[in-house]
């Protein structure tokens, strides 16, 4: 499954880029998380990321330990392909 995370960064983050890929790099792979892209925007969100992750606990959990480590704090949505779309339209 994919999901959308919209983040915005902790202010003792936001210019550590190294320091923090160093934390949450091995978070999430102890949560089974796989980040597919992630984008540094402008406006009111800091970074997006699209991650795969087959436990929406997981998911969770790292939402929870971005905000309790004061790295950033984030809106997550799941995100689905055409195909699921499609395949939803046609049970209504």
């Amino acid at each position: 499954m994919k999901y959308i995370y919209y983040g915005t960064m902790g202010s003792d983050w936001a210019t550590r880029t190294e320091d923090r890929w160093k934390i949450v790099a091995p978070k999430l792979q102890e949560l089974g998380i796989v980040i597919e892209a992630l984008y540094y925007t402008q406006g009111e969100f800091d970074f997006v990321e699209v991650v795969e992750c087959d436990d929406p606990q997981a998911v969770l959990a790292y939402s929870i330990w971005m905000a309790k480590e004061g790295i950033a704090r984030t809106r997550t949505m799941p995100a689905f392909p055409k195909e699921n779309f499609d395949d939803a339209c046609k049970k209504i």
